[in-house]
Formats: structure tokens, C-alpha cells, sequence
């Protein structure tokens, strides 16, 4: 996997799964809403870790900068 996620995208993602975690865990927790929450902030801290989402590459969007754009 190439990576495609840059390191703002990186950290907009780090602070929103954290957001949805707290707010899944907290403040809707039990309820179908808190599960869904804490799953999206899952997948945003995943991808922020790995620095590749799928969906970015089915799009062609990326937002890490190349090689051969520096």
C-alpha cells in the first residue's frame, strides 16, 4: 500500500476519531448511535496510523505529497 493520506489529513483525523470516541464512550454510549461513533473513529484512527484510506485511492485523491512534488 502506497500511502495517500498527508500529514494534515493525518492529524484532522487523529483529533476527529478522538472527538467521535469521546462522544461514542460518553456521552451516547449504549445506544446504536455510540456504537456507530466510536466504529467511525476507528477506521479515522486506523487510517491515520497507516496513512492510506481506501477510499482516497478509489477516488484518486491524495493529499501526501510525492517525490516528485517537493
Amino acid at each position: 500500500m502506497k500511502t495517500n493520506v498527508g500529514s494534515l489529513d493525518r492529524l484532522i483525523r487523529l483529533l476527529l476519531a478522538s472527538v467521535l470516541f469521546y462522544l461514542g464512550l460518553f456521552l451516547y454510549s449504549g445506544t446504536g448511535l455510540g456504537i456507530g461513533l466510536v466504529v467511525a473513529g476507528g477506521v479515522l484512527l486506523v487510517t491515520a496510523l497507516v496513512g492510506f484510506c481506501g477510499l482516497y485511492s478509489l477516488l484518486g485523491i491524495r493529499t501526501s505529497q510525492t517525490k516528485e512534488q517537493l
